[in-house]
Parts: C-alpha cells; sequence; structure tokens
C-alpha cells in the first residue's frame, strides 16, 4: 500500500505540477498579457516599470522611458545592471520606420598589454579585481540614445531615480537574495567601501527592507547637470581612475576621455516569415540566428514542445553555434567577423548535416574570412526599444570607487590571453559581449521587442522564445512561462576547449518522458537552478493597434501600460 501511494503521488505531481488552475491559455502560463493602447514597459522591477510608465504619461517617449528605467534598476537591481557596466540597444523609431543598433560597450584599459598577462604566468583574465575592468560604457549610452532619438531632459529622466536613491525603497525577494549572497561574498574577500556602499547599520539588507543609496544620488545628480562628461572627463571618471590604480590597474583619464558608443546596423534572419534581428559582435547575437537558421530546415509542426526530439535539435543546433561563437565572435574594429557568412543558408545547410540522431561533439565551421537586466519600452507614436545592460556576474568587480554608489564591471574577463585568436586580449579593444537585445519585425513592421538575460543562455532563451511564438502557437506571455533547458559545455570565447558533448539542464516542468528520451539519444542530462535568465516583451498587435506586455515570472519584473 505505501508503494502505491507513493506512485500515486508521483503520478499527480507529474499530472499537476505545471497547473495553475487558469480557465484560458497554456497550464504553465502564470498570468495574460498585459494589453494597453498608449504605452507599455516591461522590467525585472515593478517600480522600475512604474518609472517608465510615469515617463511617458508625462510626454516623455520610449527611448526616455527605457533610460529612466535603466537609472531606477541601477539603483534596484545591482545585482545585475548599473553606471558601470554596458549597455546594447535594438530601437524601432517610428518617423523613419527602420531598425537602429547601438553598441555602448567599453574598452580595455591602453595602457594594458598581453605581454602584461603573460609575464605574471596568466592564462585567465581573473573574475574579480582591477585586471578585469574596461571602461563602462553605459551612461554614454544614455547621451548617445538621448541625442538621437530622446525628448526629455536628462534632469528630467534621472530624478526619479534620485529620488528613491535618497528616500529609500524596499528590496524585493529575488534581488533581496542576489543582493545578500553577492555582498556578503565581496566582504569576505575584503573587497574596499563596499560596506560603506551597501551595508546597513552594521548588516545587509534583506527583502522587504528600505535600502538608500545616498551616494549614487549624487553621482546621478552630478550626471543630470553636467551631462556625458561629468561622467566620462570629470570629477567621477578621476575618482573612479584613481581608484583601480591604487588597486593594481590600469585604467586611466585618457580611456574614459577617448570612450564612445558606435550605432552598427542590426542583422536579421528570416525564420518562417519573421524577421528575427540581433547586433553583430562583439555580442554573441547572431548565434540565436545561427540556430534559428539550423532549425529553420526541420519541421516542428509534427513535433511537440518539450519533446526529446524538440530538445535534441535545438541541442545540436546550439552547439554547432556555439562553437562558431567561440572561434570567430569578437570586437570587429579588430577581427574580421565573417557574419553574413555565418548566418547564410548555404552555411546552415552545411551543419545542419552533421546533425544524427545522437548527442555529438562537434568543431567550429571553416570560414574564410579577412547576471544582467532586460527591459522594453513603447510609445504611443509607435517607437519601441530592446534594451540590456550589465556589470557581469552578478553585481561585477567588486571594485567599488569611494562614495560614487556603484560597482564597476568585470567584462574583461571575457577575453582570450592566448595569442592568435579573434578574441585574444588587445589594448583598447572590446571583449566579447554575452548581454544582447532582440527584435522581430514582419512584412517590414514592428511585431516584437525582446530580451532573455542570463549570461550564456541569452542566445538559447532568445531561440526558445521565437520558437515557442512561431512553431508552438504561444503568446508572448505562454511563451517567457514555458519550461526551458541550458545546454552548457561547448567551447568557450576564452579558450577552453568543450567538455565531450556536454549536458543539458532542465526546468523541472520538462516531463520524464522527454528525458528518457535524450538519455537514449547519449545526452547528459541534470537539473539546474536559477539559470534559465529573465525575460521581457513587448508585441505590437497591428491588427488591434495594442500593445501586449509580459514579464519574467522567474524574477521580480512587471510589465504595466496605460
Amino acid at each position: 500500500m505505501k508503494k502505491a501511494a507513493l506512485l500515486l503521488s508521483a503520478l499527480f505531481t507529474v499530472l499537476f505540477s505545471s497547473s495553475q488552475d487558469r480557465v484560458t491559455g497554456e497550464l504553465f502560463a502564470t498570468r495574460s498579457e498585459v494589453i494597453a493602447q498608449n504605452g507599455m514597459v516591461a522590467t525585472s522591477h515593478p517600480l522600475a516599470t512604474q518609472v517608465g510608465i510615469d515617463i511617458l504619461k508625462k510626454g516623455g517617449n520610449a527611448i526616455d522611458a527605457a533610460i529612466a528605467a535603466n537609472a531606477t534598476l541601477g539603483l534596484m537591481e545591482p545585482t545585475g545592471c548599473g553606471i558601470g557596466g554596458d549597455l546594447f540597444v535594438i530601437l524601432w523609431d517610428a518617423k523613419t520606420k527602420k531598425l537602429y543598433g547601438l553598441n555602448a560597450s567599453g574598452r580595455s584599459p591602453k595602457n594594458l598589454t598581453l605581454d602584461y598577462f603573460e609575464e605574471k604566468g596568466m592564462t585567465k583574465i581573473p573574475s574579480y579585481g582591477p585586471l578585469p575592468v574596461s571602461v563602462p560604457g553605459a551612461v554614454d549610452g544614455w547621451f548617445e540614445l538621448l541625442n538621437k532619438f530622446g525628448s526629455l531632459p536628462i534632469k528630467d529622466i534621472l530624478t526619479p531615480a534620485i529620488n528613491y536613491a535618497e528616500n529609500g525603497f524596499p528590496l524585493t525577494e529575488l534581488i533581496g537574495h542576489y543582493f545578500s549572497l553577492s555582498v556578503d561574498r565581496f566582504l569576505m574577500a575584503k573587497f574596499e567601501n563596499i560596506e560603506d556602499t551597501y551595508v546597513r547599520n552594521g548588516k545587509i539588507p534583506k527583502e522587504g527592507e528600505i535600502f538608500k543609496n545616498p551616494y549614487l544620488a549624487d553621482t546621478y545628480k552630478k550626471i543630470a547637470d553636467g551631462g556625458r562628461d561629468a561622467y566620462y572627463k570629470g570629477e567621477i571618471a578621476k575618482t573612479i581612475t584613481d581608484y583601480i590604480k591604487s588597486q593594481g590597474g590600469f585604467l586611466s583619464m585618457e580611456d574614459f576621455k577617448n570612450h564612445k558608443s558606435e550605432w552598427v546596423d542590426p542583422v536579421s534572419v528570416n525564420y518562417r516569415g519573421y524577421d528575427v534581428w540581433e547586433l553583430p559582435p562583439n555580442g554573441q547575437g547572431i548565434a540565436a540566428l545561427q540556430m534559428l537558421q539550423i532549425l529553420e530546415g526541420y519541421d516542428f509542426s509534427n513535433i511537440e514542445f518539450g519533446s526529446a526530439e524538440h530538445l535534441h535539435l535545438f541541442t545540436e543546433a546550439k552547439k554547432l553555434a556555439f562553437e562558431d561563437r567561440a572561434k570567430y565572435y569578437a570586437d570587429m574594429d579588430f577581427a574580421k567577423v565573417p557574419v553574413q557568412e555565418l548566418l547564410s543558408d548555404s552555411y546552415a545547410e552545411e551543419r545542419r548535416k552533421l546533425i544524427t540522431d545522437r548527442a555529438s561533439k562537434y568543431d567550429a565551421g571553416e570560414i574564410s574570412a579577412g547576471e544582467t537586466i532586460y527591459l522594453t519600452t513603447a510609445d504611443k507614436e509607435g517607437n519601441m526599444v530592446s534594451f540590456i545592460q550589465s556589470n557581469y556576474r552578478g553585481m561585477g568587480s567588486g571594485m567599488v570607487p569611494p562614495k560614487l554608489g556603484f560597482m564597476l564591471q568585470n567584462r574583461g574577463e571575457l577575453f582570450n590571453l592566448k595569442r592568435g585568436y579573434f578574441n585574444t586580449y588587445e589594448p583598447g579593444k572590446r571583449p566579447f559581449h554575452t548581454i544582447i537585445p532582440a527584435f522581430i519585425t514582419k512584412d517590414g513592421k514592428p511585431f516584437l521587442s525582446f530580451g532573455v538575460m542570463g549570461g550564456d543562455f541569452q542566445p538559447q532563451g532568445h531561440t526558445q522564445i521565437v520558437m515557442n511564438l512561431v512553431d508552438f502557437g504561444m503568446n508572448i506571455q505562454e511563451a517567457g512561462d514555458a519550461p526551458r533547458w541550458d545546454h552548457s559545455g561547448t567551447s568557450k570565447p576564452t579558450g577552453e576547449p568543450a567538455e565531450g558533448t556536454g549536458k543539458i539542464h532542465i526546468e523541472s516542468k520538462i516531463p520524464y518522458e522527454s528525458v528518457r528520451g535524450l538519455m537514449k539519444r547519449r545526452h547528459k542530462v541534470g537539473f539546474g537552478l536559477g539559470g534559465y535568465g529573465g525575460y521581457q516583451a513587448i508585441l505590437w498587435d497591428d491588427e488591434n493597434k495594442v500593445y501586449r506586455g509580459a514579464s519574467e515570472s522567474r524574477k521580480d519584473g512587471q510589465a504595466s501600460g496605460y
């Protein structure tokens, strides 16, 4: 009887673990889409979403709202972003009816050479400390966006974040969890200025407790008054560079003065009638496009979502794309990255032929060639912004300049220290980047602004979202709520080789039947916790002339419209 009871309990768990008891939609959906006519904002924090909506209601456009929300997230979600990091944007401009891309990532110090690492016997740039710190590009990105597309002055845009920094806000559940873990780790490592910036009354703030950051409020005020130059040519830059040099690093005032963002043309592939857009390297966005090119060669109308066949084909496409990612993706000012060749139909067909019915290990193709936040906004004029920003590795490098209120990024960790590779370290070079915004158009019109946070998972998340919408007919909230999987173990842009055929990490709602089928195909399968990204999306419903918004159920975020 006891065995029968246990079996019955297990059966009920399998049958009903994915149910939300909703009368409409997929069983795994957590809520309905948010639908509104005049504007939409979706971020990973409800208060940041409200700040963006307030900006729209005051007459700001989607670009203004995105920057205001990002500044607020830099305060409220320092575990994922801040003005010590970089940002990337794809935006739809309603006036020109065109997509624009912005690469606002920073470069390595001019005074730091590969010889330094070799003389120290270092084979990898460390995760923490001064050496992985590159020039932060986020603030310059704000002003590039404002100068080209914004409508409100920076003072109006930063005022909500300044008020929250001065008066405080309550930490949310997931952010509070990561905040406590990160700050405690940096305290144990005895990094300077951590306690002064993030600890209050002798303890690390937790979920529900009020947190204030007066140093960040002052920094934002200086930027509001002095503009871009206040950060890159004034007191803020001097404080950062003096501090980094005192820690044994190499960033200089010259590095900050010479920094500039770059407007780039997004690149795309067509997936079953939908044009999916990403930014070209030094980011990894084209990995999602390579995966989609390979997967388009299979008929998913006869393949069930979450089945072993679905996950197997997806994983093999991912492995193929990521081997190319490790070999070719880098700063295109330093390397002739063969973007068009990598995205071509003929190359996808060639790579697709390598896939069998078993888990395989691949090499990169031969081509001749000379923790993060995501938010999205849309306004009543039709502008839509896909915006991603990060410090890397959660809070970043552990380097907190005195009395500025933020931590510096550690993106430089992602350089390769072996000579002769596309992503080999060089002075003044942008490192390989994981953060990627995405956009979909259909018949030349905006369709979806979306992104999925989460390091190496991001191209996999983008591809899963596109397939959920196009192949499996989900709405945008269902597409984000659907069970996910993450493959690890392919070769890395930092030089580490593939670990056999890698491993598939699945969420608990993937059925065991699929797990068993994957094992029969010789895949290694296991569970993962918290590594499946964070998603936001806004869809333009051209038939009804409304926006539809969705926010990640695995995070603290919210989509809201008016």
